[in-house]
This record gives structure tokens, C-alpha cells and sequence, in this order.
């Protein structure tokens, strides 16, 4: 069964920004590729407990299991050795994409507390957006009482797309809540 994100997208969104931006056909429109989810461990990834538990968060959030990421070289300053645990990582595509971008919409960006909206300032160059959320525990599919510490995720949702404007608009009408008071 297709995701009803998928069928939104294909049936209302597509053909709307292709009228707004003049595309002769709908391949030249915005498109989602993939969404790749960090977890950044700091000192705690040389805790196998932790990154076990973390493994098993990302997990039930994602559907998928993580990658464990290693440092590439050794700093002193930032304490990290090279080829030691740094983080996870999950990437996301197809219909598991879709499915994380409705729940992550609809269920957890409300249950943030004291959330005044996304910054339209997180697009790079290429029409990227990323963005930080300071706790997990916003999922519903992670267990408050299991957890041993609140971590954050970065979030990049990698969109092909002529420029950021036509990927801010896609992103726009999917309803990602964009705090508009901070500028484009």
C-alpha cells in the first residue's frame, strides 16, 4: 500500500507547484530523495550499553537500523580518536521515507514543547533543508521510561530541485510549519 504522503504529493502538490513555476513537464519539479537522520554520541560512543540503546531508539523511529559512524581522525582538543564511535546514522528513501515525513509533521513536531515553528533559513545551496530537534522523546515510538539520557537528531531532507525556493515551496506545501517571522 502506497503511503498517503506519496499520493498527496503525486495527485495535488506536483501539480500545483507546476503550474506556480511554469515546468513543461513534472519531472522538472521538486522531489524528496532521501532523509538521512544523525545521532551524535560525543563520549558515549565507547559505551556499548549506549549505543545499543540509541541503536534500538533510532530504530523503532525510523523503522531501520542505524549505521554506527567512526571518527576520521584524531583532535585532541575535542577528545575523539580516530575509528572510534562518533554517532548513528539512518538514511531513509521510498515509502519508509514518506511514512517518517507524515509522522514527523503530524505527531511529533506539535508534541515539541514551546515550538515556535522551523527556521527557513536551513536550506543550503543546493535546496537541502536540515534541521536539529534537541529530544527523541518526541517520537511516540520511543519509551520515556526506557530512556537513560534525552539526545538530539539532525534531520537533512535531501530534495532535488532547480534552487531552495522551489524546494522551500514544496516543503510548504507539505505542511511543514516554517516560522515565517524569521524571513526566507
Amino acid at each position: 500500500m502506497e503511503p498517503r504522503l506519496k499520493e498527496i504529493i503525486q495527485k495535488e502538490i506536483n501539480p500545483s507547484l507546476k503550474e506556480m513555476f511554469g515546468y513543461k513537464n513534472r519531472y522538472m519539479g521538486p522531489k524528496i530523495e532521501k532523509i538521512v537522520l544523525n545521532m551524535g554520541l560525543g563520549l558515549d560512543g565507547n559505551d556499548s550499553k549506549i549505543i545499543k540503546s540509541c541503536k534500538d531508539d533510532l530504530a523503532n523511529i525510523t523503522g531501520q537500523i542505524p549505521v554506527v559512524t567512526k571518527f576520521r581522525k584524531s583532535i585532541a582538543n575535542f577528545k575523539t580518536r580516530k575509528n572510534t564511535n562518533s554517532g548513528l546514522k539512518v538514511t531513509l528513501r521510498k515509502n519508509k521515507m514518506f511514512e517518517f515525513i507524515d509522522r514527523l509533521i503530524n505527531i511529533a513536531l506539535p508534541r515539541i514543547k514551546d515550538f515556535r515553528g522551523l527556521n527557513p533559513n536551513g536550506f543550503d545551496q543546493f535546496g537541502n533543508y536540515t534541521f536539529g530537534i534537541k529530544e527523541q522523546i518526541i517520537f511516540p515510538e520511543v519509551n520515556f521510561d526506557k530512556i537513560d539520557k534525552v539526545r538530539g537528531l539532525d534531520i537533512t531532507i535531501v530534495i532535488k530541485a532547480m534552487d531552495k525556493k522551489h524546494s522551500y515551496e514544496l516543503l510548504k506545501k507539505l505542511n511543514f510549519p516554517f516560522n515565517e517571522g524569521r524571513g526566507n
